[in-house]
């Protein structure tokens, strides 16, 4: 979920469950929705990893920040911050419950993306998801956003705020009645193609909680489609220069019209032996232990080396070039595999950058 909409839902649960009766030793209303904002968007804080190289980022993004073993610590240590900031004028634990509250918001809101959270972190990198929300979903936003309008609105009461988070909660679980059906359509293309030993994937899309793209993973490699849960008729075909928006909502076909891409997991059969060894690589270890879907993007033979390169399907959106694409380079058959970052530049061009 997007920073915004995590610092937004902490603010609404902290509105929602202020106490009715005011008391010197508790937060104002508006200071009460301040600090869950900011507690929310605290857990993002994770992007300074950035800076240190972007496997890493990568792959402990959503790490100890956003972990419930390691909550009541960030809660404290967020309490005392405010303490000082507000210059002692309320005690430590009137922060500490708000704290716990927004970091809690985020950490379930991320929870219900694709993307996976180490909720056990530093005891486990498991990843807990439950994917019934695409990382941005403006529904989701406008619900919080109405949730605090009528919460600023009616200030005397925090009804509205209540009222706002069950209808959050009411549109999830509408969302995972929605991821039930989409896991349902990959089940019956199993059962009707005599496919055995698949497991099956449904992954939220953009701009509608219908439409999904659904994951058939077999031994060596995937069968993939995008499908709308509530189309009839497949979407007239935009034109090659029509806008972006068209152009991605157009690819979710009726479930009785879908379309499925059959993608090998080590690309052409004639690479498929390299792909394979540099993926095992070392030096892949980390993002072998992120990838959900890995599958190789291409094979490069370069003039001072040769570098497989692999992406991860459950980020792969219609029409857009796919993020986080990573390899493994090495100069000949006896050195070892490095790893590198494909980088898209600005005109198109793909670009490694080697990761130190």
């Amino acid at each position: 979920m997007d920073t915004l909409t995590h610092a937004l839902s902490g603010a609404l649960v902290a509105r929602a469950t202020q106490p009715n009766d005011p008391r010197p030793d508790r937060l104002p209303r508006r200071t009460r929705m301040w600090v869950g904002f900011l507690a929310a968007a605290f857990p993002d804080s994770d992007f300074a990893l950035l800076f240190l190289d972007p496997l890493t980022y990568l792959t402990t993004h959503r790490g100890i920040t956003h972990s419930i073993v390691m909550l009541p610590l960030w809660a404290a240590l967020l309490a005392v911050a405010f303490v000082y900031l507000m210059r002692r004028r309320y005690p430590w634990r009137a922060f500490a419950g708000v704290c716990a509250l927004g970091i809690g918001a985020h950490i379930a809101g991320d929870v219900i993306t694709a993307f996976g959270t180490m909720v056990l972190a530093p005891l486990s990198d498991w990843r807990a998801q439950l994917p019934t929300t695409f990382i941005i979903d403006p529904y989701f936003t406008t619900i919080i956003v109405g949730g605090l309008l009528a919460s600023a609105f009616w200030r005397t009461t925090r009804a509205p705020a209540v009222l706002g988070l069950a209808l959050l909660a009411a549109y999830v679980g509408f969302q995972g009645l929605l991821y039930g059906r989409a896991l349902a359509v990959g089940t019956a293309y199993t059962a009707t193609q005599g496919i055995e030993e698949a497991t099956v994937e449904a992954i939220p899309q953009p701009f509608s909680p219908f439409h999904w793209m659904v994951v058939v993973i077999e031994p060596g490699g995937y069968r993939l489609s995008y499908i709308s849960l509530t189309r009839e008729q497949i979407p007239e075909a935009p034109a090659a220069d029509a806008f972006w928006f068209r152009r991605i909502v157009a690819a979710y076909t009726p479930v009785k019209d879908a379309v499925w891409t059959r993608i090998p997991r080590f690309g052409a059969p004639n690479t498929a032996h390299v792909a394979e060894q540099a993926w095992q690589a070392e030096a892949l270890a980390p993002y072998r232990r992120f990838a959900l879907l890995p599958a190789v993007y291409r094979v490069d033979h370069y003039s001072e080396r040769l570098c497989v390169w692999f992406q991860d399907l459950r980020f792969a959106l219609p029409d857009r070039s796919m993020p986080f694409r990573f390899g493994a380079c090495r100069a000949n058959a006896d050195a070892a595999w490095q790893v590198y970052r494909l980088i898209v530049h600005d005109d198109g061009r793909e670009i490694p950058d080697a990761i130190q």
